[in-house]
């Protein structure tokens, strides 16, 4: 099944890493001392889209179902086989634990099978090491490498935060949602706009026929005069999108069926530059408190390709992965476990998978992933308040 029968003998350390958080089933291998990408092989489950949203144990069948083909595939692609394996690595959390469990339980039998040391990785902390791999036609330093420190935005459907990366293996939280993530802002806005699951990629296609000044959403500022918390918020380097569903609710209401269905488009193009404006007034902001020019981009919201045009606008170095590296992917957990806890056999049978939050005390020990810190140079108020 893993290509027991040896083609090629890998000259470096390979790692071998699975992500399955979500409903995509993820396998990639990559050269541990260069960081070289040699294969990442990303199943999508389309079973989703008739439901609307990822069905938890649709998606947790599915991977069962596949991820022993995945890993084989990946192992094919990189012309390696477990022989030339020496860390094997998986996302444990944040994401569905049904999900988690299988790509989790899968890497642990294939580290422990051999002997092998293995890498729990967070799922965050792979997005950020997603700017660390050396991917051939991936813009950055250093041949496709972006190393610290800098701000990371990380937008995605389960997630939206800025983080300071100091260094590789680790980073501290500057601001995150106070409720919904930009990526579900994406998807519950193209459904509104009577658009497929996922929503994200069918709302850019059609904003890219609308007028994005065509309509007023609210924007990042907030509005002034309006309370202490929401000031406060203003602000902040947290996000919230809640408000701005809320808006283009109503606003499709105030249309009309016949009407919101001849200017979907404009709706789309303004309520997707309001989503990015957000992102970027906030990103803007970080960089300025941290002192630094330099800004990364993780999460699937930045395969947007109007964020993407933004992004290029701003006064600093942007370093944003190619598309396929933005979405959930094997390749970002492999990077991240060349700077992770390497736990040797058998320390790690015992690990289980985390759903959401910061990841919890290990009975082996370690460090969480993601230590929180208040924003540099923020009012402790406005950091901890949130909008009334």
């Amino acid at each position: 099944m893993y290509g027991h029968t040896r083609r090629q003998r890998s000259a470096q350390s390979v790692i071998l890493a699975l992500e399955t958080s979500c409903d995509d089933t993820c396998a990639a291998v990559l050269d541990g001392a260069g960081g070289h990408l040699r294969a990442n092989v990303i199943s999508s489950q389309g079973v989703h889209d008739r439901f609307g949203g990822v069905v938890p144990e649709i998606a947790s069948r599915h991977h069962l179902e596949i991820v022993n083909l995945v890993v084989a595939q990946a192992l094919d692609q990189a012309g390696a086989t477990l022989d030339d394996v020496e860390l094997v690595a998986a996302t444990r959390g944040p994401g569905l634990v049904g999900a988690l469990l299988v790509g989790l339980c899968t890497g642990k039998a294939l580290a422990a099978a051999r002997e092998l040391p293995f890498a729990a990785v967070d799922h965050l902390q792979g997005h950020v090491a997603a700017n660390f791999i050396c991917a051939e036609g991936t813009p950055g330093a250093s041949g496709g490498s972006f190393e610290p420190p800098f701000v990371c935005l990380i937008a995605s459907g389960g997630h939206t935060l800025l983080a300071l990366v100091r260094e590789h293996h680790g980073f501290e939280v500057l601001g995150s949602t106070l409720d919904d993530a930009a990526g579900e802002a994406f998807d519950k806005g193209a459904r509104m706009l009577g658009l497929g699951y996922p929503g994200g990629a069918a709302l850019e296609r059609l904003a890219a026929g609308g007028d994005p000044h065509a309509h007023s959403f609210p924007g990042a500022a907030g509005r002034g005069g309006l309370g202490v918390g929401r000031q406060a918020f203003a602000r902040s380097l947290d996000f919230s999108f809640a408000g701005l569903k809320t808006a283009l609710l109503y606003r499709i209401r105030e249309l009309g069926e016949a009407q919101a269905s001849a200017q979907a488009a404009d709706l789309a193009a303004s309520y997707q530059a309001a989503i990015v404006d957000r992102l970027l007034q906030r990103a803007e902001r970080a960089l300025e408190h941290c002192g630094l020019d330099r800004l990364a981009v993780g999460g699937g919201v930045a395969a947007n390709g109007e964020l993407r045009r933004r992004l290029a606008e701003l006064g600093a170095t942007v370093h944003v992965p190619e598309r396929a590296l933005c979405t959930d992917n094997a390749a970002m957990i492999a990077s991240a476990a060349r700077y992770a806890e390497r736990l040797p056999y058998p320390d790690y049978l015992g690990l289980d998978a985390y759903a959401t939050g910061e990841r919890p005390p290990d009975q082996v020990g370690g460090r969480p992933a993601r230590p929180a810190a208040k924003p540099p140079g923020l009012d402790e108020q406005a950091a901890a308040e949130q909008p009334a």
